[in-house]
């Protein structure tokens, strides 16, 4: 029971937060910070308790809970732990104290609300990566949609509407084509095995035709590409991080991005092993274009978080080359990336927030010279754009080195033009560095304040995460182990015969 638990405690905590807001606003944001501890608590033991068998036994899944739900169309409550989900659950958790934390003194009105939708969206979050029933996993899916969409629209800045319909109408249009999918692979199994379900390993064993399945894999993988998002589906994104608050940019950043790659690797890949390698070159080469768009992008903007928005579009690049490699090597660099994006992006968009708190402006051209009035700061800033740029002993090294190694077994060519793309990091990273903190210094910003005790509970276990995933990232690696390599085998229909897993120990394994 404690999968089904983990999604009741954030809905009921968001139930209650909404409920107690009337009497007390404290009470609404320790509700809100208790339910994401409480989860972050439970997923830390599995963590713990799950390590050894993860390794010792190859195990995938670790927990399984299933309950029918609507008999009549096969629909059932059914979730599933494996260790590419109890990363990523970790992560949602991680992260989301974080966001309950830094709204704590921004959000100041409509507060039982806005925890409301913090704690479903968080909860929509925690339910894509474990449902394993295609209809539960579209639910969820939605119930990530509509709060995000009022965390935009509510608690945003100047531009908010605007940012808040074009979120919806890219992620719900999308949404609707994967649900047809859905539905177009539920009749297909249906008709063959004379069984309705959307259970996902059920409908595994589905047979289809080259274009059945090319067309079926197209609807998922709209809406996995918008979400990611993968150029150019991307237009709503820089807009979206812009006017959301704080919070709102950290859930979006960390979570929401990074529900698009896991549909990929899930999805995307199992179900539809054919079409994907088909448009495999297709996809790579759109990850690399999103690579260098997007720290082009980034690189010429003046709005601070727009900037760091854009090296969203980048980093996300290397998900889609390293995805559709499809050897084990890259895989586990994408899983990585997924991680330490989140970290890294969604410190950067802490600092922005704390910055626009202290200033009223998101303009770099009206910032410089803050390191000797906010030295902490600056700090903390520097190792997560250096994190950005991928300097090695940070976990986006680690993260992009697999990547582009796995990579280059499929395509040295455009490994090249990705590589590329580390250089142009390293411009739009240091350029934060230069404009925001060095450089000649902002006189009429003369009384700023460095992290309060509450921002730095917030920023140095982020910093602490990525340098440790930076130099020992090997526990990460033998969570996913397993999981990764059944993708891998299960699309290319025969057991990888190059690198297979890479061990930051000692080489690497057959």
């Amino acid at each position: 029971m404690i999968l089904p638990v983990l999604i009741i405690i954030l809905m009921a905590g968001g139930i209650l937060a909404g409920l107690a807001s009337k009497w007390s606003a404290a009470a609404a944001r320790w509700i809100s910070l208790f339910a994401v501890l409480a989860d972050l608590s439970l997923v830390i033991v599995l963590w713990i308790e799950s390590g050894a068998k993860l390794v010792a036994t190859n195990s995938s899944w670790l927990l399984d809970y299933q309950f029918p739900w609507i008999k009549e169309f096969g629909i059932s409550f059914h979730l599933a732990l494996d260790g590419l989900s109890l990363l990523m659950l970790m992560l949602t958790f991680f992260l989301g104290v974080f966001a309950v934390l830094i709204s704590w003194k921004e959000i100041q009105y409509k507060i039982g609300f806005f925890h409301f939708n913090l704690l479903w969206v968080l909860a929509g979050i925690a339910g894509v990566f474990l449902t394993m029933d295609l209809f539960l996993f579209y639910f969820f899916w939605e119930v990530m949609l509509i709060p995000m969409y009022f965390l935009i629209g509510i608690w945003g800045h100047e531009n908010k509407q605007y940012a808040a319909f074009k979120f919806f109408l890219f992620t719900q249009a999308s949404g609707l084509l994967m649900l047809l999918a859905i539905l177009g692979l539920f009749f297909i199994h249906a008709e063959q095995s004379g069984i309705y379900s959307f259970d996902y390993f059920q409908l595994l064993g589905t047979s289809l035709s080259p274009t059945l399945a090319r067309w079926l894999m197209l609807g998922f993988l709209a809406a996995f590409a918008v979400k990611l998002p993968v150029f150019p589906f991307h237009p709503w994104l820089p807009d979206a991080h812009s006017q959301a608050p704080t919070a709102g940019s950290l859930i979006l950043a960390g979570l929401l991005l990074k529900t698009g790659a896991y549909g990929l690797i899930r999805f995307v890949l199992p179900l539809f092993p054919s079409a994907s390698i088909e448009i495999a070159p297709w996809a790579m080469l759109l990850g690399v274009i999103g690579i260098l768009y997007g720290a082009m992008q980034a690189f010429s903007q003046t709005d601070l978080k727009r900037l760091i928005a854009y090296t969203s579009v980048s980093h996300m690049g290397f998900v889609m080359l390293g995805v559709f490699a499809f050897n084990e090597v890259a895989m586990q660099g994408v899983v990585m990336q997924m991680i330490t994006h989140g970290l890294s992006t969604g410190a950067l968009f802490i600092l922005a927030g704390g910055l626009y708190e202290r200033i009223h402006t998101r303009d770099i051209l009206q910032m410089g010279g803050f390191w000797k009035k906010m030295p902490f700061m600056g700090f903390i800033a520097m190792v997560f754009s250096m994190a950005s740029l991928g300097l090695p002993g940070l976990g986006n090294f680690v993260a992009e080195f697999l990547t582009l190694v796995g990579s280059w077994q499929a395509n040295p060519t455009l490994t090249i033009f990705a590589t590329i793309g580390l250089v142009a990091a390293t411009a739009y990273s240091l350029r934060i560095m230069q404009k925001v903190f060095l450089g000649p210094e902002a006189l009429q910003h003369h009384d700023l304040q460095d992290l309060s005790v509450r921002e730095k509970i917030i920023l140095v276990p982020m910093t602490v995460v990525i340098i440790w995933l930076g130099l020992f990232p090997q526990p990460i690696i033998n969570t996913v182990k397993t999981p990764v390599k059944q993708v891998v085998e299960s699309t290319t229909q025969k057991p990888v015969s190059s690198i297979q897993s890479v061990d930051m120990k000692g080489g690497t394994h057959e």
